[in-house]
């Protein structure tokens, strides 16, 4: 028998784990990955070794001829685990506990304040919240930590108003994730302004060359820039180093304006290339880390048949992800949709229906899609306050379509325990 050392996150987890020894010949690592409940395999499943990255067959098998010292498995809507080879003999069998992620987002500040941070961390007390989105790069392009990806490129100088940073910040998540709370690292993307400062020759520009502004006065990066991709993927790499289950990438797209310059030209082809390429990559960068790997997306890109102008086409999206996270606030669908004009009356058929659409375009499993839901008030039609009646309707929308469970955004991370679904 096989004997291992485990490590990561197995507090219900049950792994067996057994490797084949081929007679003067390099280790081999086969075996099969099933679902620790059901003793089912679990097909498509992400096995990683020391030496290689392979998927399980429609029987969860798998096999890699490369030498292993490791071996970790992960499949949407699982828990992910990992060991170390110790000795072998056998196949392996590797199982993985079903788990869906439930989560409330921490923004730089939020998770950098007590106040706010146990406020969110005991809602998993008596709600049925087990996981957090936490920024490891906000929207200001700020971190909750000293990272030298950022201070190694220069932005870490240009932020013009720095944001507390945790003093241990591995510690940090290390006490969350002793109380088994399913971690996400949020990093946003292309807009980054510290960057942007630090290497204009990497930004988005006007018509007439100069550096474009959004409405919040931020500058965005250009999306064609491999040097832009390969310091998000630095800083992807640092969350999964400190110890992140999944790494989210959100403003992964082009800025929703036109007449702007880039490297390349702006055409669709060339966009949707960029945010697919940057995504395989991530993918790639990650592998040894075991991290789910995720991106936001608009919530009308699950029906806009093009790119939404922006890079996002939804069935080119699934190759390189684990998981999609469509933004599904019914305040953003300010067009509402075919026969409902206020999707705020009506927030879960704006949930039910657009991911209906997503999963019947992409041909995905409900279980590859984990969606935004709203839990702040409306802003565009009605501005009424959205409570226990209406985060319940998305959150059961949600549910019923078999999603790999849903996070809840409140830019002001100030989250009811009353207004949440309860075990």
């Amino acid at each position: 028998m096989t004997f291992i050392r485990a490590s990561g996150r197995k507090a219900t987890a049950t792994l067996l784990l057994m490797a084949a020894l081929l007679c003067d010949q390099a280790l081999a690592v086969s075996g099969v990955v099933l679902d620790a409940n059901t003793q089912k395999p679990i097909a498509g499943a992400t096995v990683t070794t020391s030496a290689a990255v392979t998927q399980t067959d429609e029987q969860g098998r798998f096999e890699t001829a490369s030498p292993a010292t490791s071996i970790a498995a992960r499949a949407p809507g699982y828990l992910r685990t990992e060991a170390t080879l110790v000795a072998c003999d056998a196949p392996c069998v590797l199982t993985l506990t079903p788990f869906r992620p439930k989560a409330v987002y921490l923004s730089v500040f939020g998770v950098t304040s007590t106040l706010l941070r146990d406020r969110a961390v005991s809602l998993a007390d008596s709600t049925d919240i087990n996981a957090l989105v936490i920024d490891v790069k906000g929207d200001r392009g700020l971190t909750p930590y000293r990272s030298a990806a950022r201070e190694a490129i220069g932005a870490a100088a240009h932020t013009s108003r720095p944001a507390p940073q945790a003093r241990d910040f591995p510690g940090l998540l290390a006490k969350l994730r002793a109380r088994h709370l399913y971690l996400i690292a949020r990093i946003v993307v292309f807009k980054d302004d510290p960057l942007a400062d630090a290497h204009p020759q990497w930004s988005v520009h006007d018509a007439d060359d100069m550096p474009w502004r959004d409405r919040e006065n931020l500058q965005w990066m250009d999306p064609f820039s491999h040097e832009v991709w390969q310091h998000n993927l630095d800083l992807a790499e640092e969350a999964a180093r400190m110890g992140f289950d999944e790494i989210q990438f959100d403003y992964v797209r082009f800025p929703d304006k036109a007449g702007l310059r880039f490297e390349l030209p702006n055409t669709r082809a060339n966009r949707t290339a960029a945010i697919v390429g940057f995504l395989k990559e991530a993918r790639q960068r990650l592998a040894p880390y075991n991290v789910f790997i995720s991106a936001d997306i608009f919530g009308y890109v699950c029906w806009n048949l093009d790119d939404t102008a922006i890079g996002q086409q939804i069935e080119l999206l699934g190759a390189a992800l684990d998981y999609i996270s469509p933004m599904l606030y019914p305040s953003s669908f300010t067009w509402g949709l075919p026969g409902l004009t206020n999707p705020t009356e009506d927030p879960a058929q704006i949930v039910r229906r657009s991911l209906a659409e997503a999963k019947r375009r992409t041909k995905l499993p409900g279980v590859r899609f984990r969606p935004w839901l709203q839990a702040f008030r409306d802003y565009a039609f009605d501005h009424r306050p959205f409570d226990e009646a209406a985060i319940k309707a998305q959150v059961d929308a949600a549910d019923a379509a078999g999603t790999d469970g849903w996070m809840l955004w409140n830019p002001r991370n100030h989250y009811e325990a009353a207004d949440l679904p309860h075990r």
